[in-house]
């Protein structure tokens, strides 16, 4: 894309979303942000963006911010599997209900294309690895179910309402601004954290569960790759994670400390990794950190985070 494109992101204020708005702003497009503050941080929006305290599950209250907008990245969710559990009416009226109210403020406003962040989840526990879009979905968790349905309604809206809508499963994304302080933080978040307190790295089941991390700045790329694809016409379903997968244990090595198993969990997947055959064929996108190389520098930037919230 040459020319500036007016984007809205829906969760911007996120650790993806408030990495995914720092690169589009600095390609010199004009970005709005729109996060309840929920989970996100106000401190994580650039501050070159237009920002919109909102809540997608409020639609009345979300659809100005889609007027005049090109392209909508939809990234806002209640993205945690254990909560869910705990919780799924709660999960359900963001995760579905905030993502149909998304997707018709973009269909009334005539948005070019959305972008919907699914999930690795939706496949399960599959007896075959990689894991190809191609598969049958078998969701174990009520969120799993939830991104398998946004996708439903993605294609709904690409055939009845003629807007093209994009889901990208994500695999495991790690990086810069993965909140550590959060009850529901991403693994490698909670295990610096744990780490720095001196305390030993919690691992559920026997930390021989694998998964296809993707580092943030391949999935950023990923991403505008979506929106800048002319083979891309709305509907599909894309894998975007690493083609090598890592084990939890694998992962604790690489931060260090002791470590203490426990229980497995209600709804995690035993094994994951990435079939991005689809990804290099439509978005011409394929993964660049090594696994080490993005640890180390999540390590680096969690090292600042700390010095700076002590």
């Amino acid at each position: 894309m040459k020319n500036t494109k007016k984007i809205l992101v829906t969760g911007g204020a996120g650790f993806i979303g408030s990495n995914l708005v720092d690169r589009l702003i600095k390609q010199g497009h004009e970005v709005t942000v729109l996060d309840n503050l929920v989970t996100g941080k106000e401190e994580n929006i650039n501050s070159d963006a237009n920002f919109v305290k909102a809540d997608i599950s409020d639609r009345v209250e979300i659809e100005k911010s889609f007027e005049n907008i090109d392209y909508v990245f939809h990234l806002a969710a209640l993205a945690r599997v254990p909560l869910s559990i705990e919780d799924p009416a709660g999960t359900a009226k963001v995760n579905i209900l905030g993502t149909i109210n998304v997707f018709k403020c973009a269909a009334d406003n005539r948005v070019k294309r959305v972008i919907f962040a699914s999930s690795s989840s939706v496949y399960g526990d599959q007896e075959v690895l990689p894991l190809a879009e191609s598969m049958k979905p078998a969701p174990i968790s009520p969120y799993a179910l939830e991104k398998l349905e946004g996708e439903l309604w993605a294609g709904m809206f690409t055939d009845l309402y003629e807007l093209p809508v994009v889901s990208l499963r994500f695999f495991n994304i790690y990086g810069p601004r993965n909140d550590p302080d959060s009850d529901y933080s991403l693994v490698i978040a909670k295990f610096l954290k744990q780490k720095s307190l001196g305390q030993p790295l919690t691992i559920f089941g026997d930390g021989e569960q694998t998964r296809g991390f993707c580092y943030i700045d391949d999935l950023t790329k990923a991403l505008i790759a979506s929106i800048e694809s002319e083979k891309i016409k709305g509907g599909e379903v894309i894998n975007i994670g690493s083609q090598t997968a890592n084990s939890v244990n694998q992962l604790a090595d690489l931060i260090g400390g002791e470590k203490r198993y426990l229980d497995k969990r209600s709804g995690d997947m035993q094994n994951s990794k990435a079939d991005i055959t689809r990804a290099i064929e439509l978005l011409d996108w394929r993964p660049e950190v090594i696994f080490e190389e993005g640890v180390k520098r999540t390590k680096e930037w969690f090292q600042g985070y700390e010095a700076n919230n002590n």
